[in-house]
């Protein structure tokens, strides 16, 4: 049973960039897609971007022009690149990885805080 591991998150200055890793430990096949999602305390967890296996990708409204999904399908890996990061950014960052039976696995996230 494969789990994720994400990394880089911290505390950052409103303006600034932090660059989010996640990597899966153990088996995991058959990937179909890897996300990243976010919450912050009393809300539901929201999707921030998408990317597919064949490389197609979305993102949230509030991200789009600022933020930047990658991955590298041969090491099952998925990045996330913030870029103008704002105070509102502020949540714990959650990967997700969707195989082909539409099971979801889930990393332990990852804190940002974006503040002066």
């Amino acid at each position: 049973q494969g789990r994720l591991v994400e990394s880089g998150g911290g505390l950052v200055q409103p303006g600034g960039s932090l660059r989010l890793s996640c990597v899966a430990s153990g088996t995991i096949n058959s990937i179909v897609a890897m996300a990243w999602y976010r919450q912050v305390p009393g809300k539901q967890r929201e999707l921030v971007a998408r990317i597919t296996r064949g490389g197609g990708t979305n993102y949230a409204d509030s991200v789009k022009g600022r933020f930047t999904i990658s991955r590298d399908g041969a090491k099952n890996m998925v990045f996330l690149q913030m870029n103008s990061l704002q105070p509102e950014d502020t949540a714990v960052y959650y990967c997700n990885f969707q195989d082909y039976r539409d099971y979801s696995y889930w990393g332990q996230g990852t804190q940002v805080t974006v503040s002066s």
